[in-house]
């Protein structure tokens, strides 16, 4: 008889941005909506693909940190709030995986972590092969690391990670599946208890608009913005002008 597997529980986050980071972000969405409204009205939207892509994605890394963008000066909303969660989550006997698309992103919480005297372990698409198992062992085993960084990409499958039971993804995929194979990397066999998973979501950002967006259009919940191509094809007009707005 299969092991039931314990209780999970999904949680939505909205951050609001810092002041420098909301006109930080507002001036590249109204640049990237002036130039990309008018080449969709002109060529089309396959036609206009390169820019629509590039805008999503400026408008992801500004919503998730400026620092993404080249702003190092700017702090995140998102960031500062996950730092508290983080945080307290640790100090509440809990061990934590965090997951972002951008390792760009995990330096940024590398760094603060390292100055918070935080101990963690760290996994993206570059680790080796070798040094993968040696990192989950060490995560499982010692109590002293709380905190395991992982990029969404080189975290999805082949880690066994039930010593967490927290979960964060900082920047939300958008595709289902991708998201629930981070998630099930501790909900599964051997897991005791029940797993919380936030995400996080900058308000008043496209992360909100494609939240919306997803109860509308579910078809294309698996491809927009996670640099999949086929996603242009189910995106009208009216949606660009939704995620521009």
């Amino acid at each position: 008889m299969a092991q039931e597997l314990p209780e999970k529980q999904e949680t939505i986050i909205r951050c609001a941005m810092t002041p420098e980071q909301e006109k930080l972000y507002f001036d590249v969405r109204d640049h990237y909506r002036a130039t990309i409204l008018q080449a969709v009205a002109e060529r089309g939207i396959k036609r206009s693909k390169m820019k629509v892509l590039e805008g999503l994605l400026r408008l992801r890394q500004a919503a998730n940190h400026p620092a993404l963008i080249g702003a190092d000066h700017v702090d995140s909303g998102k960031f500062l709030q996950l730092m508290d969660l983080l945080e307290e989550t640790v100090e509440g006997g809990h061990k934590v995986l965090v997951f972002s698309q951008f390792t760009r992103m995990l330096g940024i919480i590398k760094k603060r972590l390292l100055e918070r005297g935080l101990n963690f372990e760290y996994l993206d698409g570059r680790t080796p092969q070798g040094r993968r198992q040696q990192k989950v062992e060490n995560f499982q085993r010692n109590d002293n690391v709380k905190l395991f960084l992982i990029s969404l990409r080189a975290g999805g499958v082949g880690l066994n990670l039930t010593a967490a039971d927290y979960v964060f993804i900082v920047d939300p995929w958008w595709n289902p599946a991708v998201e629930l194979q981070a998630i099930d990397r501790t909900h599964r066999i051997g897991q005791k208890r029940k797993v919380v998973t936030y995400r996080l979501i900058s308000r008043n950002t496209v992360e909100e608009k494609v939240l919306k967006l997803q109860e509308k259009k579910q078809k294309i919940v698996g491809s927009i913005l996670s640099g999949s191509q086929n996603m242009l094809s189910s995106l009208s007009a009216q949606d660009l002008e939704v995620l521009f707005s």
